[in-house]
């Protein structure tokens, strides 16, 4: 599998006053986190980071950049907005409430107004799955030190929509050969961000950005997807982002930034959506020409398109002139990446794929343990049925979709610690990859399988030499024939271990 990670905005209000400022909120929750991992914590190092280079060969100006953008130097603050971060010794001086770069490799931070959990590299969908679980519950332990460090209290959500026009996200990221053409590479992974709706949607009560018409959806993200690629990630929102980051050895990799997914609370989509993802771009890298077969004529119409088809069998029209559903190009896409399954974990992702795809062929429901967004929709169904009232012929007609306690429990489905999708888990209605035990620890501990292992051993074990880290960096406050501050250079993803840990164990 190709290395991967997962980002994840999480909304946030305190409920006795709902309209206390957000930035402000999420900083003091990164400041909770900050305590809650008891001084094992490193501030973010920006020096590497330039988010205005374009994977289509040009740098935006800076002068054009929306605020969004510039998350190299500058970040908000909360009482002044977006403000420049001072640029100290090789590396940029980060607030304390700003960031948290923390034991487990991952980064707990402000993301303009939301708290975000930047998950660690990880190497198989399996791990994808225990490091994104192990974000809700530091958010969640954050959050209760919160409420012990601050008058009041927040709530946190994992889901994209704030039903008022805004959305925020939760981005994949995959290590990709810099060999690959990108514009390759963004045609023929469309078909599959596109399609891939229907296994990974987290469903919507709502259509449109305001939710102006009623109905319900299979993803939330859908609505504000607008373009097929760009490098905005708020404003024009693509398909395929062009953010040339690499964070890792630019010769070699590149990094492809997905920001077209929904948030998901269900273990299984967490899982096929970096699993079978992954599979695919092995298929682009191959230059597999089958792929060739399943481009779309419109890709951004099909969003919006695969998003509404509950009955998952519209048809889709394809480049070729053909036309082909959602779910055919989804097992049109298994059958090619089964002849790039390369160890048992490809294997199980295959089988677990192919076993969603053919529930959802037989009958949505059946596929409710797995896909989050038939079982939100399962969910609601019942609550519609409850409050059934009889038309003028007596017959029981559902809640109308307009009814606003739908788009209660679809705000509830995602809140963290008690929401309706954790209800379920914990019922035994969904399907859980990964136990509590294996949580727990990852929230204090990297994966063993990436340069996460590295960074952080470094901020786990020897916090106090810690000046700052990034993904591609560790900053070492100690003194060195170049002064005071030592960069330590992980531009291999794949480095599970570094000669400075060993000399520091050696003592």
């Amino acid at each position: 599998m190709h290395i991967a990670g997962i980002e994840t905005e999480y909304g946030i209000v305190d409920p006795a006053r709902e309209t206390a400022n957000p930035i402000l909120l999420s900083s003091r929750l990164v400041n909770a986190c900050r305590l809650w991992a008891d001084g094992r914590s490193a501030p973010w190092d920006y020096g590497g980071e330039d988010p205005l280079q374009d994977q289509r060969g040009h740098r935006r100006d800076r002068a054009t950049a929306g605020a969004d953008m510039l998350t190299d130097a500058h970040e908000w603050n909360p009482q002044h907005g977006l403000v420049s971060l001072r640029r100290r010794r090789g590396t940029w001086e980060d607030p304390a409430h700003l960031n948290a770069v923390l034991g487990n490799g991952a980064r707990f931070y402000v993301d303009h107004a939301h708290p975000e959990y930047s998950g660690p590299e990880v190497a198989t969908a399996r791990e994808a799955v225990v490091w994104d679980r192990a974000g809700d519950a530091i958010a969640l332990a954050a959050a209760a030190r919160y409420a012990q460090e601050e008058d009041s209290t927040v709530a946190l959500y994992k889901n994209n929509v704030d039903g008022k026009g805004a959305s925020y996200g939760t981005h994949e990221n995959f290590l990709v050969r810099r060999d690959v053409d990108f514009h390759r590479l963004a045609q023929l992974v469309t078909s599959h961000l596109v399609t891939r709706t229907i296994v990974v949607g987290a469903g919507r009560v709502g259509l449109g950005q305001r939710g102006e018409e009623s109905g319900f959806q299979i993803s939330q993200r859908a609505d504000y997807i607008e373009t097929e690629i760009g490098l905005e990630t708020t404003l024009r929102r693509p398909i395929v982002n062009t953010r040339d980051e690499p964070h890792a050895d630019r010769r070699r990799w590149r990094r492809l930034h997905v920001i077209v997914g929904d948030a998901n609370c269900f273990d299984v989509p967490v899982y096929l959506k970096v699993g079978a993802t992954s599979l695919v771009l092995s298929a682009i890298e191959a230059d597999d020409e089958r792929l060739e077969a399943l481009l779309l004529a419109e890709p951004v119409a099909a969003v919006r398109t695969v998003s509404r088809d509950l009955s998952l069998g519209v048809a889709l029209p394809l480049a070729s002139g053909e036309s082909a559903t959602a779910l055919e190009i989804q097992r049109a896409l298994l059958e090619i990446c089964r002849d790039y399954v390369a160890d048992a974990d490809d294997a199980q992702v295959i089988a677990r794929w192919e076993s969603v795809l053919d529930a959802l062929g037989r009958d949505i429901f059946e596929a409710a343990r797995d896909v989050e967004w038939v079982a939100k929709l399962q969910l609601l169904g019942r609550l519609r049925d409850k409050h059934a009232q009889p038309d003028t012929e007596g017959i029981a007609v559902p809640m109308p979709w307009s009814d606003a306690r739908l788009a209660a429990l679809d705000l509830q489905w995602g809140r963290l610690g008690d929401g309706w999708a954790r209800r379920l888990a914990d019922a035994g209605a969904a399907t859980r990859l990964a136990d509590e035990a294996e949580v727990e620890r990852a929230m204090r501990t990297p994966p063993a399988s990436t340069r996460a292992a590295v960074r952080g051993a470094f901020v786990g074990t020897y916090p106090q030499l810690v000046d700052a880290a990034g993904w591609a960096s560790v900053v070492l406050d100690r003194e060195n024939a170049h002064g005071k501050l030592e960069v330590l250079h992980l531009d291999d993803p794949f480095a599970t271990t570094h000669p400075m840990l060993d000399e520091l164990a050696r003592g």
